[in-house]
């Protein structure tokens, strides 16, 4: 069964881990999602295989004045395409409102077809792209934004 819930620190290197294989070279270290489980203005959040006990998948927020840096979104191989990027993404979502987010955004890799689907399917547009942004390989960003719509 899977479960959704605030990361813990036990919970950095297995991160650290996916990013190392989704990224690569633009990787986060098992530090520096300890340094962000520390900040007060960001929520990280697992998925949970508790049949094997073990994090599947993690994603991550900063809230910035009100809009939501989307920092990570990480799913194991093995678990994909089975709804768990979706329901992560829906519960951070839902966990970043609480600490003041309004706004959402992030970045994705220009070829991420599967990814940038699912951010349109939960709302988001495309407002840009940053190019060059990412490396390993060298790749364009497009930025997408999911806004509350005023008076909501």
């Amino acid at each position: 069964m899977i479960i959704y819930e605030h990361m813990k620190m036990s919970d950095c290197e297995k991160a650290a881990e996916l990013e190392s294989v989704i990224f690569r070279g633009d990787a986060w270290s098992a530090d520096d999602f300890r340094e962000s489980l520390c900040c007060d203005y960001a929520v990280y959040v697992v998925a949970r295989d508790t049949d094997e006990d073990s994090m599947v998948a993690c994603a991550g927020i900063r809230n910035m004045c009100g809009d939501g840096d989307i920092t990570n979104v990480l799913v194991d191989k093995a678990y994909r395409e089975h709804g768990i990027a979706e329901h992560l993404l829906r519960y951070l979502m839902q966990e970043g409102e609480k600490i003041g987010v309004r706004n959402f955004t992030l970045e994705v890799r220009i070829t991420n077809t599967p990814a940038i689907k699912l951010y349109e399917k939960l709302g988001f547009v495309s407002e840009g792209v940053r190019p060059g942004f990412y490396d390993d390989p060298k790749e364009d960003a497009v930025i997408f934004w999911k806004r509350k719509k005023e008076g909501v």
